[in-house]
């Protein structure tokens, strides 16, 4: 008995853990498709609080706010943070470097709060002196990309220090100039690491309610925003519908750059191969 449970003890602890994470998850999919709101019992399948949701105009609003502001800060996120990677792993030596790196990890340690509280009091002294900017979506965009820029340069910065120098030696005695071998030879084998800075960029953006409730402004509202309030108020099945879909939207988005990751990387593999045999018979011959 006690060496069937040694053997199977990190199973049964697995399962504990994963049925900690996503049951509740499974829970309010249950319910978004509930025919009352009650969330202690299950009264019968519906779509009703699916279609309250194509007409609550505050939801779908948040929506298309928090995606324009996620699509920008991931894209201003994934940019800053491989120039910064970039820097850091390149350029070992030079003034300012251990202030430039301090900086840029500071949001990763950082409270979310101090770093709202922080954007807020700049960017309201920045209003009293030059009146700009108006805390809204462009606030908003540039309290996530602080913190998505230093998350994003985590990734890459661990996979410029894999990659291979000897491929960007080879491209410069070539005769290609430092630019050249940036976008020609550096960028192509970090595009996967700079991909996955972007779509945690994305949802570290799409979900953050802290930095949001701090910077937004006057009718500028996240989804995440509208779904705090309402859970304040209450219970209220819309949401769950909401986050059903956002969580649909999510695992496909995940599933497809999953799969998209393994056939790139059989792919480079089987090019591997085939420049290895092609070397082979070359110095065979």
């Amino acid at each position: 008995m006690r060496a069937l449970l040694e053997k199977h003890f990190g199973k049964f602890w697995l399962a504990l853990v994963f049925a900690f994470l996503y049951l509740p998850l499974l829970f309010m999919i249950v319910f978004s498709f509930n025919s009352t709101r009650q969330d202690a019992r299950f009264t019968g399948f519906s779509l009703r609080w699916y279609e309250a949701l194509l007409n609550d105009t505050k939801i779908i609003d948040g929506f298309w706010l928090s995606l324009k502001v996620a699509l920008t800060t991931g894209v201003l996120s994934a940019v800053l943070a491989t120039f910064a990677a970039f820097v850091l792993v390149r350029y070992r030596r030079f003034l300012g470097r251990t202030i430039f790196s301090g900086m840029v990890n500071a949001p990763l340690v950082m409270p979310e709060v101090i770093i709202g509280l922080s954007l807020l009091l700049l960017f309201v002294g920045a209003q009293n002196v030059f009146g700009w900017p108006q805390r809204g979506m462009f606030t908003i965009i540039l309290g996530h990309t602080l913190l998505g820029m230093a998350y994003g340069m985590v990734v890459i910065q661990s996979r410029l220090l894999e990659m291979d120098r000897r491929i960007e030696e080879a491209a410069m005695d070539l005769g290609a100039r430092p630019h050249q071998v940036f976008f020609l030879v550096t960028l192509p084998n970090i595009f996967q690491a700079i991909l996955a800075a972007f779509l945690l960029a994305f949802t570290l953006s799409f979900d953050d309610v802290v930095i949001s409730e701090f910077l937004s402004g006057p009718g500028v509202t996240t989804l995440p925003q509208v779904i705090f309030g309402y859970a304040r108020r209450g219970i209220n099945p819309t949401i769950y519908a909401a986050a059903t879909l956002l969580i649909a939207t999510v695992t496909v988005v995940i599933v497809s750059y999953a799969v998209w990751v393994a056939r790139s990387t059989r792919k480079r593999e089987r090019e591997m191969a085939a420049a290895a045999r092609q070397e082979l018979k070359a110095l065979g011959a």
